[in-house]
């Protein structure tokens, strides 16, 4: 299912979520909506739902107008799949019966899998790896197997588009990681397109094809997890994204010269245009190189040290600001050192 947002906004009373978003959504491309509480993420879901009506613009799916003024078409009619944050499961049915429920009930479930619904059931939980867990009720369920068991209701009338809200945040730290690998199989495996909106920048990084960072109802940047990543385009993504420090100090052509340096430029070609015009040079913090107080540089002193196993977690404080950096290299606290840019890293920014 190909889907357009044609300068959608949407409005609640004075309040507006959305302004004028445009977005294109390929068939079967992952995409995640990618922003802090509030940013209009979740509104713009509901839409694609069928939850919330625009108040101005249009919805199409596969060249159909399925929200816009005047027109609604429900969830059921929509070929839809969702899945919520909180599981939304129904304590008095089995494992089984959550994934036969959509078959049966869903308007737009194809006649192929309503013919063959215990074979389509049996299907969905081989691929869910719950098959083992048919018969289990909600609340023998631990909270992998709940979401797990969510995501198979929700791909099990085979949809053409999975909408994901937060699906992974009451999770904890391990179980994200391995949900994570399940829902990109649910996705090789169902080749539905699928709108995934999380806060999470490790979770939109890992699995979209695309991710679209909202700021206050407005689209700020839209890319791959690379192009995202590596080459933010404002102040809010570098910093929200990619966690850069933003270095002050001013521009020569493609050279930067950073405030407060000694003796050191660092190429900026692709640099975005708004840094530059600013002044400014975001650097991740694991683009610094740290090493011992040096006579170029950018000096600083170690304010606080977190060991990470493979890395270490550094705070420094300079003359002119303090820098969160990530290095392999050990520091003491109250150390004296020099932060430049590693030589790999500032043609690939």
């Amino acid at each position: 299912m190909s889907i357009q947002i044609q300068q959608v906004s949407k409005s609640f009373g004075s309040y507006q979520a959305l302004h004028s978003i445009d977005l294109t959504i390929k068939d079967g491309e992952f995409v995640a909506i990618l922003g802090p509480s509030g940013c209009g993420k979740t509104t713009l879901l509901r839409i694609l739902a069928g939850f919330e009506q625009p108040s101005s613009g249009n919805v199409l799916m596969d060249g159909k107008v399925v929200a816009g003024s005047g027109t609604l078409l429900p969830p059921e009619k929509r070929r839809i799949g969702m899945v919520f944050q909180s599981f939304a499961l129904w304590p008095h049915m089995n494992v089984s019966e959550h994934v036969r429920f959509p078959i049966r009930t869903h308007k737009s479930t194809p006649p192929h899998i309503k013919n063959n619904e215990q074979n389509r059931i049996q299907e969905v939980l081989n691929m869910s790896g719950l098959s083992h867990l048919a018969e289990r009720m909600p609340h023998e369920l631990s909270g992998g197997q709940k979401q797990r068991v969510a995501i198979a209701r929700a791909i099990a009338p085979q949809p053409s588009l999975l909408l994901m809200d937060e699906p992974l945040s009451s999770l904890d730290a391990m179980l994200r990681m391995d949900m994570r690998r399940e829902i990109q199989q649910v996705h090789r495996n169902t080749k539905s397109a699928v709108v995934y909106v999380t806060h999470d920048q490790g979770e939109a990084l890992a699995m979209a094809d695309r991710i679209i960072v909202m700021k206050d109802g407005r689209i700020e940047q839209a890319g791959t997890p690379q192009e995202i990543y590596l080459r933010p385009e404002t102040e809010f993504v570098a910093r929200f994204v990619s966690k850069s420090n933003l270095v002050k100090g001013h521009w020569d052509a493609d050279m930067f010269i950073p405030e407060g340096g000694t003796n050191i430029a660092w190429p900026g070609k692709h640099v975005a245009n708004y840094f530059k015009s600013n002044g400014l040079y975001p650097v991740r913090p694991d683009e610094f190189h740290l090493q011992p107080s040096s006579e170029a540089g950018i000096m600083g002193e170690i304010a606080n040290v977190q060991f990470q196993g493979k890395e270490f977690h550094y705070d420094i404080r300079s003359d002119t600001k303090r820098w969160e950096v990530i290095s392999p290299l050990p520091f003491a606290l109250n150390e004296q050192v020099s932060l430049s840019l590693s030589s790999v890293s500032g043609e690939g920014v």
